[in-house]
């Protein structure tokens, strides 16, 4: 098992976020359970399904243990009416400043208008060099978790 260590941050510019993207698909996901201390995840992207268990966060909301298995997409497929209602669509873009990759998503459908940007990092303690666009840090706001959105919708 993995520790998956990440920034969260909203996203005050869009189009200057992406404009310079390295590649960007689509992505489909709905949550098998979204229970905080063992979220199961169920996703759509690239034409391929992933099966992912995350653990609880770490306090600060940087830190938890990833469990990440790509699947065949036809069992992904299959599988999705299985998950819990309110489904996540979103456009990943990979977009690469001062020599750091963010993923930047767009969401559509019911999430419509949020776009959040994503940064893996080795160290929870790494240095990062925020772009322009990047906005206000939601890292540990379980509202911003794609679990919490899928069931809740966008937080006011």
């Amino acid at each position: 098992m993995m520790v998956e260590i990440e920034r969260k941050f909203l996203v005050d510019d869009p189009e200057l976020a992406i404009l310079n993207a390295r590649r960007s698909f689509q992505i489909f996901q709905g949550y098998i359970s979204n229970d905080p201390a063992r979220t199961v995840r169920l996703r759509i992207g690239e034409e391929k399904g992933f099966l992912t268990i995350k653990g609880a966060s770490s306090n600060d909301g940087t830190t938890r243990q990833e469990w990440d298995q790509e699947i065949p997409l036809l069992e992904a497929k299959a599988l999705m009416p299985l998950c819990l209602p309110g489904l996540i669509q979103k456009t990943r873009h990979c977009v690469v400043e001062n020599q750091q990759l963010f993923e930047v998503d767009v969401f559509e459908a019911a999430h419509h208008g949020l776009v959040i940007a994503e940064i893996e990092l080795k160290h929870p303690m790494d240095t990062i060099q925020l772009p322009k666009w990047i906005g206000k840090e939601v890292t540990g706001d379980k509202r911003y978790f794609n679990s919490y959105l899928a069931i809740h919708g966008i937080p006011t």
